[in-house]
């Protein structure tokens, strides 16, 4: 069914321009990689169908009351040309952030932020200088290389535990055997049962200081099953008491509110599992202008 058409009513997908006029303040790029998943899917099809969703809201943030369209310059850069070949990945991820103030890549399962956080460390001078906050059910810290491994690579490739923060991990989804190794690499692990003590506000801070101490660049990847299953759907290994659809954009936008962060992931969305009414990649699209609003008022 077509979507009415109002000219008073921009639709978000129309701003991500294939031609943009002028610098790039922020751009997504799909990265479909789902052939080393644990659980077979079919990801690949996922950035396809939230550029879809995109058509389905505007640029308008009425808690924020701007418009982002009127701050920022989109853009599309279309898809990766092997999103299962990690270095290509991340030397085409290197090439796009030469391009833009902020990249989105839109995954594909939760291998492709191994590729992404070396792309963005190769783009700033290298892994001293990146910090990693992680939005996850899982630590993703597996031998191997798979959607359960890229946070183990990335400490084996240089990336200092102790500036990598994961908020989000959930009770029973991981191994003690995994979750000693976390802490042998010394990486900062907010739980659900703090998320339930603290403040959004004091998490975001929390991570942040760590993640970007010595002014690093910050890398977010937002693996969407760390999400309640009731909202997220077509993610197979979300759990019944995850992050609600609004604990999860008011953490997005917190943290990519700071400058120091410049590129996110969107993954782990199996975009053919999703509910009749998309409820997954809605929200997935909706990460993303939480992202635009956030940097737009950076431009204030």
């Amino acid at each position: 069914m077509a979507l009415h058409h109002d000219p008073q009513w921009p639709r978000a997908s129309a701003w991500f321009s294939a031609s943009p006029e002028g610098g790039v303040d922020l751009a997504i790029i799909g990265v479909g990689a789902h052939e080393s998943a644990i659980t077979p899917n079919s990801a690949h099809k996922t950035p396809k169908a939230i550029r879809k969703a995109l058509q389905r809201y505007s640029t308008w943030n009425q808690t924020c009351q701007i418009d982002f369209s009127e701050y920022l310059v989109g853009a599309d850069f279309g898809e990766v040309a092997d999103p299962e070949n990690q270095r290509n990945t991340e030397y085409e991820i290197e090439q796009a952030l030469f391009r833009t103030n902020f990249l989105i890549a839109l995954g594909g399962d939760n291998s492709i932020t191994f590729s992404g956080v070396m792309g963005l460390a190769k783009a700033v001078g290298g892994l001293d200088k990146v910090g990693l906050i992680t939005l996850d059910a899982h630590h993703d810290v597996r031998d191997g290389i798979s959607n359960g491994s890229p946070i183990r690579q990335l400490v084996e490739a240089g990336l200092p535990g102790e500036h990598i923060v994961q908020i989000g991990i959930s009770d029973f989804a991981n191994s003690k055997f995994y979750a000693d190794r976390v802490r042998e690499y010394g990486i900062h692990v907010i739980d659900r049962a703090r998320i339930r003590n603290e403040s959004l506000q004091e998490i975001a801070a929390s991570a942040i200081s760590i993640a970007g101490e010595n002014h690093r660049a910050i890398y977010i990847d937002i693996d969407m099953d760390v999400c309640d299953r009731s909202v997220t759907p077509g993610c197979p290994a979300a759990t019944p008491g995850g992050l609600s659809a609004d604990e999860l954009r008011q953490l997005v936008a917190l943290l990519t509110a700071d400058p120091r962060v410049r590129m996110a992931d969107i993954t782990e969305i199996d975009s053919s599992l999703d509910s009749e009414d998309g409820r997954t990649v809605r929200l997935a699209a909706l990460v993303i202008l939480e992202i635009a609003t956030s940097r737009a008022l950076l431009k204030q």
